[in-house]
């Protein structure tokens, strides 16, 4: 079972799987880390201090890379939801989100770039687009820790074919910051 942990660059996604990677039954896979490491990229956009991922050579390298004797495989990144069929998309407050990039030294402009993307959901309507099923949890006010909770408890769920609840408590579009863009 493949797993997407995806968002907005700064919502927690790697804190959270590294995390899980402490955990028997997961493989991880940090995804913009592979791209990076093995030039999965069509290009370099150096304006926006980024490279330009292969997507199809991107899945078809994970799904070497997955492990069947693990009982999921997560896939870490911003890009992951091109990937999986399953997605927990994970979100932040952009007045939070803001400071934390600001830590990470990105420019202004990257640092508007992924606000604005976060605040009209870009990658949450993304998800919804290609993804079988979609999870959302605002980790705004939470640690990385009761995160990991949260993503266990709905891949555990979903191993075990019970969503109803989940898809409930974890509904995609519950996480609104549209007031951001207003504000």
């Amino acid at each position: 079972m493949l797993i997407g942990i995806t968002g907005t660059p700064g919502t927690g996604k790697t804190s959270v799987t590294r995390l899980l990677e402490e955990e028997p039954y997961y493989q991880v896979i940090h995804l913009n880390e592979l791209i990076k490491e093995e030039e999965l990229y069509s290009e370099v956009d150096a304006e926006r201090d980024c490279v330009v991922a292969d997507m199809d050579i991107v899945y078809d390298r994970v799904l070497e890379l997955q492990d069947k004797s693990y009982a999921v495989t997560i896939v870490d990144s911003h890009l992951s939801h091109h990937i999986a069929d399953i997605v927990i998309v994970l979100r932040t407050d952009p007045a939070v989100l803001k400071g934390r990039l600001e830590k990470r030294n990105y420019s202004e402009e990257k640092v508007k770039e992924n606000l604005e993307a976060e605040a009209l959901d870009i990658i949450l309507a993304e998800s919804v687009e290609w993804c079988e099923k979609v999870f959302e949890i605002d980790t705004t006010k939470e640690s990385a820790e009761k995160t990991l909770k949260s993503i266990i408890h709905i891949i555990r769920g979903v191993r075990n074919g019970n969503t109803v609840d989940l898809e409930e408590e974890f509904r995609p579009g519950s996480v609104d910051w549209c007031d951001y863009i207003f504000d």
